[in-house]
């Protein structure tokens, strides 16, 4: 497991490097606007290489070639009609369950697993692929290189923690990568959805099956927020607005569409058997029990507190984002040699050794302090072998909360231990089944007649459609299989 900065991280130095030289403004060619020029084409491909490499290392990329090159040769396909068609465009899958996409600088395209188990055709999966062009071709995120991102890069680096508690804390408040990339004005937002609009009308696919990718995402965001807009949602338009405003450009287009590619079919077949939602091989939670069954260990956090799972570390926050429990990978062949290593970083204090061992596996733990120019850090420090792995624990807080926490970190990291129970090692992902319908029938008999391990409630997001749609005989339809909820309480 490795930590990921943001990619406005690594745009920092770019930046300021522009910013010494003398602006320059010049015509997008996508937009036809004139643009404040402080970061070079070679700049902003350099950026987006350096981020694309951190983004495969932490969210990774998911494992079925045939879907990489199936995106990819879309998305290839429309940026060589763009107007950047000389950038190294790439086009990834991320194995992350959240339904998302987003662009870094430079031409680097992702879509994660989750965005594509709620598609229903090729020509949506294009129109997603187009915006996020656009907002290349749009150099947004040049754009959004702006004193509000320095500000952030800057309160980011500020922090009082030491750069590796920094990076670790700030991953887990953001709870998931996807925060990190939508952040353009509603202005960028409608421009990228233009200019994928005419990318989508330019490679022959229907205009047409842009809308129901915006009526998708207000369900999404409907059924997780419960009402309220998501942060990953906080700056585009509202769904139900952008909806119309592409339906009133399509009717510009014309009313005969006959010949345009939609690619249902062809598009489902490409998804079928994808992992729908987490995949507990990565591990999973009950409760506030975090079970990791490729690894085989546990580790129970503080009742209340927010968790998060990433690839690059596990961990949760206290209701008051005061307190942080995360556990990691650590280098070193040893409990001995990681300890050393973290305790050698300049500006941490090693206290005394609270215990020698976790559930009887080998540890070396300890209290430690952080000074910072906002005020100080106390923790405790664990340092954990498990089959061949080392562990590092770290719970830690503000020196004045540090009584208040004590106990409640202290307990946390010593739940760590091993798993054995099989059921909580075999547990398996839920997976797409797609199905061609034998008569007709509306979703909410094809949810009696081909069980699914969702609600019908997602089974008819995930379907773009409602339980009483009807459809008719031969419409290949979505279902949701395997990984049914069984009692993994791991001992």
């Amino acid at each position: 497991m490795k930590q990921l900065r943001s990619w406005k991280n690594v745009a920092v130095g770019g930046v300021l490097l522009g910013a010494l030289a003398l602006p320059s403004c010049s015509t997008n060619p996508a937009t036809g606007k004139s643009q404040l020029a402080l970061v070079s084409e070679q700049q902003e491909v350099a950026m987006g290489k350096e981020a694309d490499q951190q983004i495969s290392q932490q969210l990774g990329l998911y494992p079925d070639e045939e879907l990489q090159a199936y995106v990819n040769r879309l998305g290839q396909k429309l940026a060589a009609s763009s107007e950047r068609p000389n950038l190294p465009w790439t086009f990834r899958v991320v194995d992350d369950p959240v339904v998302n996409a987003f662009a870094l600088p430079g031409g680097y395209i992702y879509v994660t697993r989750g965005l594509l188990t709620h598609l229903t055709s090729e020509a949506e999966l294009v129109s997603v692929l187009g915006h996020e062009i656009g907002h290349v071709t749009g150099r947004h995120s040049v754009e959004q290189m702006s004193k509000q991102q320095l500000a952030q890069v800057g309160l980011i680096a500020g922090m009082i923690l030491k750069p590796e508690l920094a990076e670790s804390y700030g991953s887990l408040a953001q709870q998931g990568l996807g925060l990190l990339f939508l952040k353009y004005g509603r202005d960028d937002e409608r421009e990228a959805d233009d200019l994928g609009l005419r990318y989508l009308n330019q490679g022959s696919y229907d205009p047409r099956e842009m809308s129901p990718v915006f009526e998708t995402l207000g369900r999404v965001s409907q059924q997780q927020g419960q009402g309220r807009v998501p942060n990953w949602l906080a700056t585009h338009p509202a769904p139900e607005d952008r909806v119309q405003r592409i339906n009133a450009q399509v009717a510009k287009l014309g009313t005969d569409f006959t010949g345009r590619t939609v690619g249902r079919e062809r598009y489902l077949q490409s998804i079928d058997n994808v992992v729908f939602g987490p995949n507990p091989r990565e591990g999973y939670f009950q409760g506030n029990t975090f079970i990791h069954p490729e690894l085989a260990f546990q580790i129970r956090f503080p009742e209340g507190w927010k968790t998060s799972n990433q690839k690059a570390a596990v961990g949760a926050t206290s209701p008051n984002q005061d307190a942080i429990v995360m556990l990691r990978l650590a280098p070193g062949s040893s409990p001995q040699e990681a300890a050393r290593a973290f305790f050698s970083q300049q500006g941490i204090q090693q206290g005394e050794p609270v215990r020698a061992n976790l559930s009887g596996l080998p540890a070396v733990t300890s209290t430690f302090g952080v000074q910072g120019q906002q005020g100080n850090l106390i923790g405790v420090a664990s340092f954990v072998e498990s089959a061949g792995k080392v562990y590092q624990i770290l719970g830690y807080t503000t020196e004045s909360n540090w009584g208040r926490y004590d106990d409640l970190l202290s307990n946390s990291i010593g739940t760590f231990s091993r798993v054995t129970d099989r059921k909580a090692l075999d547990v398996q992902p839920r997976r797409v089944d797609v199905v061609s319908l034998p008569s007709a029938m509306t979703l909410q008999e094809f949810a009696r007649r081909y069980p699914s391990t969702v609600d019908l409630t997602t089974l008819a997001i995930i379907n773009q459609a409602e339980a009483s749609t009807n459809f008719p005989a031969g419409q290949e339809l979505k279902r949701v299989v395997g990984g049914e909820p069984t009692a993994v309480g791991a001992r």
